[in-house]
């Protein structure tokens, strides 16, 4: 056979042996996993409900595999600990980016951390779904990537100066760290007490000291009768204690980052007692939250943890309301709202049934663990419910639902 025509067998050959092994290697690449990148607090200043957010991950990723996966895909979850940390937490996201491939990155809580993250997730096209509360981030041009499930800092600084208002108080001094957030409470919460007749300032101070007398000192030369307290749990347990010291007898209001339960067991009950926490609620009476609840073994669990397994199950519904369509973050994004807001699609609160249902070629609106969800055009959560709660004889105790 003369070489040229041989070598013409050879190449052809190659050919379709490439060409046969095409649809193996396709059905392989349509066998791999669907990840989902978790990014919490396990360790620092903020990590009260890392250990709860794990494992409420692990349930809804738990849920959805039993119910067939993502159009016979199996759901797995990438967890990484973002220490707290806005650095640690961009290394975090990095890798789970470049290396884990993820179609989306679900937590996010402190605001410092969500910030720094968010440019690389728009930038890689991966959908962000954030627990963090600074107005800013919503703001920032993230090209609909961004999806937030907690209330913003400014309905939270709201809530928490009308309660200030409601409890009688006419002079409020705000005092938190440096934070993405830090002085938009300080501006809407001496707002609401200018507009109702009183006076209002604030101090921002550095976070990590042992002692906060000095900044304590400051506050009370105005004589305020009500002390917001806007740090997380290790700065504000310090900050109580100098008020107790300082002879401080006025009303404190905190947020649940820093007035929770984790500090109820961090400082002495005569210190923490009458502290007054706004704590944003998760869906009580929904089915979701039952489940969630009854899985995870516990009495009630907190908003931020609730949010977390929502993260991950709209995250899967949305993939799978587009089950011929590339599994990237940008089908994540334009598929979100399909699932979750439709006024006359099926109204659906269990995962499990909610991928079904998709399957069968029925549309749904799917409710989850931490409320409804249905975002404004910026990505942030319309709909939101507040727990007030109170530390009373070194418990927290509910004072009301709103």
């Amino acid at each position: 056979m003369p070489e040229t025509n041989r070598r013409t067998l050879l190449l052809a050959g190659a050919a379709a042996a490439s060409l046969s092994a095409m649809p193996a290697l396709l059905r392989a690449q349509n066998r791999e996993p669907v990840r989902i990148g978790i990014l919490i607090p396990l360790t620092g200043a903020t990590s009260q409900f890392g250990a709860t957010m794990s494992r409420a991950a692990q349930i809804a990723v738990d849920e959805l595999n039993a119910a067939g996966g993502v159009a016979g895909r199996k759901v797995e979850i990438v967890i990484e600990d973002d220490q707290s940390n806005p650095e640690a937490a961009v290394r975090a996201a990095r890798k789970l980016i470049d290396v884990d491939k993820v179609v989306a990155i679900g937590g996010s809580y402190a605001s410092a951390v969500t910030a720094a993250i968010a440019p690389l997730c728009w930038e890689s096209k991966t959908v962000l779904a954030t627990s963090s509360g600074a107005d800013s981030i919503t703001k920032l041009p993230h090209q609909g990537y961004v999806f937030r499930t907690s209330p913003t800092v400014t309905l939270q600084g709201t809530r928490v100066g009308e309660l200030g208002v409601e409890l009688g108080a006419k002079r409020v001094f705000f005092l938190g760290p440096q934070a993405p957030f830090a002085q938009s409470y300080i501006d809407i919460i001496s707002g609401i007490f200018t507009r109702a007749g009183g006076t209002g300032g604030g101090l921002i101070y550095e976070d990590k000291k042992a002692s906060y007398r000095s900044e304590v000192d400051q506050a009370l030369r105005g004589k305020p009768d009500v002390i917001v307290l806007g740090g997380y749990v290790p700065d504000t347990s310090v900050v109580l204690k100098d008020l107790y010291r300082a002879g401080f007898e006025g009303k404190r209001i905190g947020f649940s980052f820093g007035v929770n339960q984790k500090l109820v067991e961090a400082v002495p009950a005569e210190v923490g007692n009458g502290t007054y926490s706004l704590v944003p609620s998760a869906s009580v009476t929904s089915g979701a939250y039952k489940r969630l609840v009854a899985k995870m073994k516990v009495e009630a669990l907190d908003s931020y943890s609730c949010q977390v397994y929502d993260h991950v199950v709209l995250a899967a519904l949305a993939l799978a309301n587009a089950p011929s369509a590339p599994v990237t973050g940008t089908t994540v994004r334009d598929n979100i709202r399909a699932v979750s807001q439709p006024a006359d699609a099926k109204h659906v609160d269990d995962a499990g049934e909610a991928l079904k249902a998709l399957a069968g070629g029925t549309r749904i609106n799917y409710d989850g663990a931490s409320g409804p969800l249905e975002f404004a055009d910026n990505g942030d959560v319309k709909g939101v419910f507040f727990r007030y709660e109170q530390i009373q004889k070194g418990k927290l105790a509910l004072v009301k639902v709103a």
